[in-house]
């Protein structure tokens, strides 16, 4: 079969007939669309609306705490005079601060969970900044390299609860 066949064949419509309803149009689809946001809503309690805006917030706000780190780290590490960089160093405790509020209101869980035993961790390796100032570039790289750790690691890590010796799984909540 040559090219220019092969071209033609793809140009030619289907065996459905035009009378046929498209896959779009089947009830089975369009069931599934309108169960979507009852089951959105059944699965995280919230209408869709609502389950958007909090999505789209806490995406948000995550992004505002990576620019904060992002950019304060390069007066962190090669120890740049404060004031370039001191208001994103604010916007990333901010950003933090909120963002472990927002996850123990979701699930008080997280505060025995080594998600969010680590993450009191880094605050303390943060803190120490004041009392160990020579070794801020070491303590700066390990938040950061925990911080991929309660990130992307697996859930059975995340989720291992400290008190109970075991993987805690919480009720679903609303990812960001």
């Amino acid at each position: 079969m040559n090219r220019s066949s092969k071209s033609s064949q793809a140009k030619q419509p289907s065996s459905q007939s035009s009378s046929q309803p498209l896959e779009s149009d089947s009830p089975q689809v369009s069931q599934h669309k309108k169960r979507g946001g009852k089951r959105q809503q059944e699965e995280f309690g919230m209408s869709e609306t609502r389950f958007w805006i909090r999505r789209l917030s806490k995406t948000g706000l995550r992004a505002l705490h990576i620019a904060g780190i992002a950019m304060a780290s390069a007066g962190v590490l090669f120890q740049v005079e404060s004031y370039p960089w001191q208001w994103w160093w604010m916007l990333a405790m901010t950003t933090g601060v909120l963002m472990m509020i927002s996850e123990i209101m979701s699930s008080r869980l997280w505060l025995i969970q080594l998600k969010g035993v680590l993450t009191f961790v880094k605050l303390g390796l943060l803190a120490s900044f004041v009392f160990l100032p020579e070794n801020k570039p070491a303590l700066y790289a390990t938040v950061i390299i925990m911080s991929v750790f309660i990130a992307h690691g697996p859930a059975g890590l995340r989720h291992y609860s400290i008190w109970h010796r075991r993987r805690i799984d919480e009720k679903k909540h609303v990812k960001g």
